[in-house]
Order: structure tokens, then C-alpha cells, then sequence
């Protein structure tokens, strides 16, 4: 079989990729279930995120709306290599080897992903509740929440939303993580001594 083959097996408009992986099954869901679904998915999701993450969850979205450019770059990448290790991983889970490695890099798609696209789609929230003046977690929550659910409407939107969302969690939570061990605020800078008063 050739890579032509594998990449449209299931014929010439659903590539293999995306027909084992539900989205027929979704996308014959009624709109109002879809936008219901996605609205208090991404409600529960970023509550619980940021409720249990309350010092880094906020930061992300801070480090996301401060450099959104820099946050995707680092995310395309790695989100990249996340959701390879969790569809190499669902591979593996017919193998022999699928106990050992399938399953670990099936949960670590199946839990980092979601979280990271919650945070990402709050930073989008929050940003366009700022343009209006309410600029607070709460405000970006809710309006990130109804970003999604209106995106139900079309699975496309859907998709490119959820793109969008976790290019941006990705590269922000990466940031988030590598910088935790270096001096991130400005009041622990060390100054050197000329320029000391």
C-alpha cells in the first residue's frame, strides 16, 4: 500500500485520519446538540483547569494575550508532537507493545490536549471581551465558552477554533512550564551592580 493510499483510504474528500477518528459520527449530530455540547464542555473544562491550576492556568492566558505571535510558534510544533504521540499511540494499542507505550501516549493526548485548547480558547475570550471592556478571567471564560459553542454550528469552524485553541494553550503552557525555573517577574531580576541606586 502506498502513502496515497493510507492518506485516502476513506475516499477522496475524508482522509484516513480524520474517518477513524469520529468526526462522521459527530458531524451527524443535530447543530443545537453540537453547540450545547461545545459550550458547556469548554465551560467545565476551563473552570476545572483553572480552579485546579490557579497559579500557571492564569499565567498561560496572560502569556497568550501578551505574545500571541511567539505562543504560536512554540505551539504549532508541539502540538504537533502531541497529538502524533497520542494517533502513534491509539497505532500501537493492536500491537503487542500497545500495553507498555500505547496507553500512556493515548492519555497524555487525551488529557494535556483538551486542557490546553480550554486555556487557549479563554485567552481568545478574554481578548475579545477586553475589546469591549470587560477584561477579567471570569468574562474570558464565558465568552471563550460561547466562541465554542457557536462554532458547533459547522464542524469546520469547529475544527479550525479548536486549531486555534490548542496552538495557543500549547505554546503558552510550554512557556508557562520552562520558565517556571527562571526569573519570570520582573521584581526577581537581579540587577547589576553599576546600574544599582
Amino acid at each position: 500500500m502506498w502513502a496515497v493510499d493510507v492518506l485516502i483510504a476513506g475516499g477522496e474528500s475524508t482522509p484516513l485520519l480524520l474517518a477513524g477518528t469520529g468526526f462522521e459520527a459527530y458531524n451527524d449530530v443535530s447543530p443545537p446538540v453540537r453547540v450545547g455540547a461545545q459550550f458547556v464542555g469548554t465551560l467545565v473544562v476551563a473552570l476545572v483547569v483553572l480552579g485546579l491550576f490557579q497559579e500557571s492556568g492564569p499565567r498561560s492566558v496572560r502569556t497568550v494575550r501578551r505574545s500571541p505571535v511567539i505562543s504560536t510558534c512554540i505551539g504549532l510544533p508541539g502540538a504537533l508532537v502531541i497529538a502524533g504521540l497520542a494517533q502513534t499511540g491509539y497505532l500501537l494499542l493492536g500491537t503487542s507493545l500497545g500495553t507498555f507505550f500505547g496507553i500512556p501516549f493515548v492519555i497524555l493526548g487525551v488529557t494535556v490536549l483538551p486542557v490546553l485548547t480550554a486555556l487557549g480558547l479563554v485567552a481568545v475570550g478574554q481578548t475579545i471581551t477586553a475589546r469591549v471592556g470587560r477584561d477579567g478571567l471570569g468574562a474570558g471564560v464565558l465568552a471563550g465558552s460561547i466562541l465554542a459553542g457557536i462554532a458547533g454550528l459547522s464542524l469546520g469552524v469547529t475544527l479550525a477554533l479548536a486549531t486555534l485553541g490548542v496552538i495557543l494553550g500549547v505554546g503558552a503552557g510550554a512557556r508557562v512550564l520552562f520558565a517556571a525555573s527562571g526569573s519570570t517577574q520582573p521584581e526577581e531580576r537581579t540587577v547589576p551592580p553599576a546600574n544599582k541606586i
